[in-house]
């Protein structure tokens, strides 16, 4: 009964790494290792440390941005507040006849007056739906002084927004890493092509015979 030889398994991850690692730093004994084999493995062993120095500088920074504007967030929950403002003119963008005046939205420009306690009555252009017509009730926010204000921001609002920040940056980061070692690689490419070429000439003569050949004639 004949044997099959089995396949060998390729070797694990946390082999090929250390493996990796070995030749960059050139600890690996192989005698058939270039330079340029160890240099190709210390630049995929810099890209692979920058992307995790980027990884850990796009989640600092959107933390970094997030508790920067929570507070801040916080700060106008507290201070402004929330009154009923009365429509008086609708402005639906009909004024030209064009629908793209007042573009697609569901809210629309509109004037209202509102009152708040201790301020004069107040008057001025607010977002309201675009059914809205004259005596149509909206909520708006006011500071202290009764101004119409930009609504206070919540912090789901500000996580996500922090988030897709690290995200755009990490990604950014990535792809600089990326061609930076495409044009690494390249680099060793040619150098490695130059060097078999060179070696090639040296060679070819003698595994040929013709450098024998000369010596003959």
């Amino acid at each position: 009964m004949s044997s099959t030889s089995r396949p060998a398994r390729p070797a694990s991850l946390p082999r090929r790494t250390g493996r990796g690692l070995r030749r960059a730093f050139g600890a690996r004994h192989e005698p058939l290792a270039r330079p340029v084999d160890r240099s190709r493995a210390r630049a995929w062993l810099l890209t692979v440390l920058g992307g995790f120095l980027a990884a850990a500088l796009a989640v600092g920074g959107a933390l970094l941005l997030y508790r920067s504007t929570a507070p801040q967030a916080d700060t106008d929950r507290t201070r402004l507040h929330q009154v009923d403002a009365v429509v008086t003119a609708a402005e639906h963008g009909a004024v030209s006849g064009s629908r793209f005046s007042a573009g697609y939205g569901n809210r629309v420009d509109a004037e209202a007056s509102w009152t708040y306690p201790g301020t004069t009555p107040h008057a001025g252009i607010v977002r309201a739906p675009r059914a809205a017509t004259a005596g149509t009730v909206v909520p708006i926010w006011v500071d202290p002084a009764g101004n119409a204000s930009a609504p206070p921001a919540n912090r789901a609002a500000l996580a996500v927004s922090a988030a897709c920040t690290g995200v755009g940056t990490l990604l950014v980061l990535l792809a600089v890493l990326a061609f930076a070692l495409r044009l690494r690689l390249n680099v060793l490419d040619r150098r490695a092509e130059d060097e078999w070429t060179a070696g090639w000439a040296r060679l070819e003569p003698l595994w040929s015979g013709r450098a024998g050949n000369r010596r003959e004639d």
